[in-house]
């Protein structure tokens, strides 16, 4: 899944380590510990406010729920209040709102990949007319505005609130893909690349907040199906691709006007449109609440609490929680954080360097952590550097085969990513086959990803070159579900979310690579395809002696 390789990495983070988010796993399969309903026994809760306990008793409750979560806060208060919430989102359990709420955050989902997806399929015609030096400059103006995005709007929606970042990310995407229509030159359409990519990449960090800010424990399960709307995306883009870019494109760039090359502007503006219509159902027909730990937060604690009792009413159901509850977590002299520097704090907590050091605690989980993030980093690297030039290489090849037609072109990538849909599938049953399990899934299809590169090398017509490419994303599927799960499983609980982290990281930097390299390899060449061959094939080797295998154990 390369457009979107932190996605889940990112998502998981905020599900499994942030008490802001409460749900922690403590189970080696993924089973939801109910967090949710179990802290209340050790924090100042419901219980505790009716049974009439005095201030110090409430005080040694909050240590006593801080102990629990692993960290120690500088904002207890805050922690303590969310642990409430945590449990009256559970009480009032799944319902309406939270299953329309699953729907329009799909579009964040399918936008995380629909984008670069369009980065990659226009990257022929755009090189065909404005005939750039470097035409990897395009991709790594993508890269750059993904990680700009995901920094921005990450820390951003902290400060002025889920609800403003939910729809402007989307709002942000659709105006700047809409707008590369007109561009008159190279620079332009990388700029608008930076650009709506800076609306993409917020779509993960802000759509997985506001969702598990509102998904009890019991459906967690339900971010690994959002996954459906990356696939859906990916089929979507080339079904369109197909017709515009096959037909209304320059077949090389010999005499290649805007006139006779209008395919692919006409490809934005529908991608544009696409989510424009994503953002207009979000902000007119479904009305999103306020994160309630955003306002209490922000010491809104009545606007938290109201937003409950509102999401209990779409559901058909009543909540118990009051203002009295998350007051009782205020002890004697000890008042929480609520200006803007407090949220930017709490949120740079996620990065606390003991954290990180637990992380490398002993010799062999410090293996192991720097054995995953090397893995993360090559695969970041490897996976770009083919797939997202994937169309623009068909295309050469097609030409020295005799059949590089920008209809054949556009069909192939169709079909390559009506292939890859299975993949995550059968990587979901691969990683509970004894003998095999996440190891040694992961570690097969990494290979056959490498191998299928290497073997398109040796393709002789357009058909066999169609059918390694088909295999390298089937493989390349299987190989991103299975290290999507593998991940989190092998970090300590209490420090998951930051070794979700420093695997996201990694990826993101050495993607950002990917183009940079493409530049000076050369991709008349088939140096870059050697070189991602390269990468998976080491990534492969790395993982069969990672020290931990996840399959039917229990937490670290």
């Amino acid at each position: 899944m390369p457009t979107s390789t932190i996605r889940d990495a990112e998502a998981q983070h905020l599900l499994q380590h942030d008490p802001e988010e409460g749900h922690e796993m403590n189970s080696i399969g993924g089973e939801p510990s109910k967090t949710g309903e179990d802290s209340l026994d050790g924090s100042p809760s419901r219980k505790q406010s009716e049974n009439g306990e005095d201030a110090a008793s409430q005080e040694e409750g909050l240590v006593v729920g801080i102990q629990e979560t692993g960290t120690v806060s500088t904002d207890p208060v805050y922690e303590a209040k969310a642990r409430v919430l945590n449990a009256a989102i559970q009480e009032i359990g799944m319902g309406w709102y939270q299953w329309q709420l699953f729907v329009v955050v799909g579009f964040g989902w399918a936008n995380d990949n629909l984008w670069p997806i369009v980065t990659s399929l226009i990257l022929t015609p755009v090189a065909n007319e404005f005939k750039p030096p470097h035409p990897p400059v395009l991709s790594l103006a993508q890269n750059i505005g993904l990680l700009a995005g995901a920094m921005f709007w990450g820390f951003g929606c902290d400060i002025f609130g889920r609800k403003l970042a939910f729809n402007l990310t989307l709002l942000v995407t659709a105006v700047f893909g809409l707008l590369a229509f007109s561009s008159p030159n190279f620079a332009a359409i990388c700029s608008f690349s930076a650009l709506w990519s800076f609306g993409v990449g917020g779509n993960l960090p802000v759509d997985s907040a506001v969702f598990l800010e509102f998904l009890p424990g019991s459906h967690q399960y339900l971010l690994t199906v959002l996954s459906i709307d990356w696939a859906i995306a990916q089929v979507v883009a080339t079904l369109i691709a197909w017709p515009l870019l096959g037909h209304l494109t320059c077949q090389s760039d010999e005499n290649c006007t805007r006139g006779g090359n209008m395919g692919w502007r006409y490809f934005v503006v529908v991608m544009g449109a696409i989510s424009m219509i994503e953002f207009v159902i979000r902000f007119l027909f479904f009305t999103v609440y306020e994160s309630p730990k955003y306002l209490m937060g922000k010491g809104l604690d009545e606007q938290a609490v109201k937003v409950v009792h509102e999401v209990a009413r779409r559901n058909g159901k009543t909540s118990t929680l009051t203002i009295e509850d998350l007051k009782s977590c205020e002890p004697r002299g000890v008042r929480q954080q609520t200006n803007t520097r407090a949220a930017l704090k709490r949120k740079l907590e996620k990065l606390d360097l003991s954290h990180v050091r637990a992380l490398f605690a002993t010799r062999k989980l410090a293996f192991s952590t720097g054995l995953i993030m090397t893995i993360w980093a090559l695969i970041g690297l490897g996976y770009p550097l083919y797939n997202n030039f994937l169309p623009y290489l068909q295309s050469l090849r097609g030409v020295k085969f005799g059949d590089g037609s920008t209809y054949v072109t556009y069909r192939d990538s169709l079909i390559v990513a009506v292939v890859g849909i299975p993949g995550a599938l059968i990587g979901g049953y691969l990683v509970e086959v004894p003998r095999l399990g996440r190891k040694g899934t992961l570690c097969l299809a990494t290979l056959l990803t490498g191998g299928s590169l290497y073997g398109s090398t040796s393709a002789l017509t357009s058909g066999a070159l169609l059918g390694w490419n088909c295999g390298f994303n089937f493989a390349g599927n299987i190989m991103y579900s299975v290290l999507y799960a593998y991940t989190p499983e092998i970090f300590p609980t209490k420090d998951r979310g930051t070794g979700n982290a420093l695997t996201a990281t990694s990826n993101r930097i050495f993607g950002i690579m990917a183009p940079i390299i493409a530049m000076f390899a050369n991709l008349r060449t088939a140096a870059p395809v050697y070189t991602s061959g390269a990468l998976f094939f080491l990534a492969g080797l790395l993982v069969a002696i990672l020290p931990f295998e996840s399959r039917g154990k229990a937490s670290l």
